[in-house]
């Protein structure tokens, strides 16, 4: 479902799925503000038996499934509602596939490791970024490690999903440019993947152009609905490319950072992603033209890389706009850290669907660049 006010038509498709009771997985920020209540309403109209876990952090943790786990199998519930972002979302896959699958959540990590579907969940989206809620993957933080796992498992994929801008308009400048720019970043390593074909790259392209066209509006008028709007397009338009063509090394270093300095994981993205890409435009040149073209550039008689100079260059400029920081110090990381953020890197489920496999040496020398 998505759309203008597409949450109050949410009602008679949970009621389809003939299900009794719902664990609500969300967090302390979108209970305080109000727009978690503004869904937990729709359940009360149908009259639905729910339960909420708001103990969601950003970055999520082992704990933070766990925990919701225990709720779940406790309160007797036999469904997900996951509302949020791509933290709340990502809590709630876990606890869906622990709930079928039993286990750690730590067992999970990477490509296909479930034997069962998890429980339907139903996945209302409050933020234009993740496209958590129409994915395969959820990234989950190992505190003991240190390391964002990632798992990619179509049994993870939410049975219901919800895009409603007017959930989005009360969002910080801040929250929406962070998750805008992950959403950019998803389109661009899906364009750049080897793993890219024409379908992916159809929404891929459109997504780019949604986003470099709307995010920057929403950014400064949060109440701005009808570029909110556009945003949601552009988010399952990108989910459906990269949940198909695969991402890059912006994701691997990112989620680094996110699991060492618990960091914002689209303020992270969108800081590497023109450092990536300018290494990858070596690789695969021909790759930025389209891209160039979906951000409004004359591509006629230009050459590849013009085509990818002005894509770098187009990024670190909406970033700036943003306000995205400009320093990974400024956020805290040091360079005593940059050996092992580089050594995880290199072993995330991202890191195989770059044009180039980076050395060691060659990562460690991108993460410089923006220190």
């Amino acid at each position: 479902m998505m759309g203008k006010g597409c949450l109050q038509d949410m009602g008679p498709y949970i009621q389809e799925l003939n299900l009794k009771k719902a664990l609500v997985v969300t967090d302390k920020f979108l209970m305080k503000s109000g727009i978690a209540g503004k869904v937990l309403r729709v359940l009360d109209t149908i009259k639905l038996d729910y339960v909420v876990y708001d103990e969601v952090k950003p970055n999520p943790t082992c704990k933070n499934v766990h925990d919701g786990v225990e709720v779940l199998q406790s309160s007797g519930c036999d469904f997900l509602i996951s509302i949020g972002g791509g933290s709340p979302q990502d809590t709630a896959k876990g606890i869906g596939i622990i709930a079928t699958n039993g286990g750690h959540i730590a067992e999970y990590e990477g490509v296909h490791k479930s034997k069962h579907k998890s429980l339907p969940i139903v996945a209302v989206n409050t933020t234009a970024g993740t496209s958590a809620e129409v994915t395969i993957n959820y990234v989950i933080t190992d505190e003991e490690r240190k390391v964002k796992m990632v798992m990619v498992d179509k049994n993870s994929i939410a049975t219901i999903s919800v895009n409603d801008p007017e959930l989005m308009v009360d969002k910080p400048a801040d929250l929406t440019a962070a998750t805008g720019m992950d959403a950019l970043t998803h389109a661009i390593e899906a364009l750049v993947t080897p793993g890219a074909y024409p379908v992916t790259d159809a929404t891929a392209l459109a997504a780019v152009e949604l986003i470099y066209n709307n995010l920057a509006r929403t950014v400064k008028n949060g109440q701005d609905i009808e570029a909110r709007e556009q945003m949601v397009y552009a988010i399952f338009l990108a989910g459906l490319a990269f949940n198909n063509a695969g991402l890059g090394y912006v994701h691997a270093m990112a989620h680094q950072l996110g699991g060492v300095y618990d960091l914002p994981h689209g303020v992270c993205n969108a800081m590497l992603l023109p450092i990536v890409e300018e290494e990858n435009a070596k690789h695969v040149p021909e790759k930025f033209r389209p891209i160039a073209m979906a951000m409004g550039f004359e591509v006629i008689g230009r050459s590849d890389k013009e085509c990818a100079d002005y894509v770098v260059s187009a990024i670190r400029k909406l970033s700036t706009e943003v306000g995205i920081p400009a320093k990974l110090s400024e956020l805290g990381v040091t360079e005593v850290d940059l050996d092992l953020l580089a050594e995880n890197s290199m072993k995330d489920a991202c890191a195989p669907g770059n044009p180039f496999i980076p050395t060691k040496e060659e990562v460690i020398s991108m993460f410089k660049k923006i220190l």
